[in-house]
């Protein structure tokens, strides 16, 4: 399988990062194309030449941007997704899984809330997700094992979650 970010500010970057430790099948893409070219560089993966050809040619997408920006973000690759249906991984805070795929349309979507030390492998994720098969999660979890400590949590407490994750324990369900 191969991921795709769009967007590597702190949070995509500290993702790829901990997943280039599982994968180099990994495509960076960001609007400032400097920035996703040079942590691709950084990485040893690929820099994409914009957001449409990071879904066409991955099969799960990282969502890095800012929850005010998603809705314009994915209605300019919506072609290319309903194309594609790739699993989405979204990490935009405050927008729940069924608002991701009332904008992207009926795919798969894992909602992330991770924290920044995922990046050296001492990070928190909680997860969970909406359409997306057991596999699909259970192989996502797996690719982010470099990242640090994965919970899976019910989504309506996803949000309240992300205030104790530096104090959870080793267990793999909250909720």
């Amino acid at each position: 399988m191969k991921y795709g970010f769009i967007g590597c500010g702190n949070m995509g970057g500290a993702l790829a990062r901990a997943l280039s430790k599982t994968t180099k099948d990994i495509m960076l893409s960001d609007f400032d194309k400097s920035r996703a070219e040079a942590l691709a560089a950084e990485l040893g993966v690929t820099a994409a030449a914009d957001n449409a050809q990071a879904v066409l040619e991955c099969d799960r997408i990282f969502l890095g941007v800012k929850p005010q920006m998603m809705a314009d973000m994915l209605g300019g690759i919506k072609p290319q997704l309903e194309a594609k249906k790739p699993l989405l991984i979204s990490m935009a805070a405050g927008l729940n899984t069924n608002k991701i795929r009332q904008l992207a349309g009926d795919m798969p979507v894992i909602r992330i809330m991770p924290n920044t030390p995922v990046s050296v492998g001492q990070g928190v994720i909680l997860y969970c997700s909406n359409g997306a098969e057991q596999n699909a999660v259970a192989d996502f979890v797996n690719d982010m094992r470099y990242s640090g400590k994965l919970y899976s949590v019910s989504e309506s407490l996803i949000d309240a979650g992300d205030r104790k994750s530096t104090r959870l324990n080793s267990s793999h369900t909250i909720g």
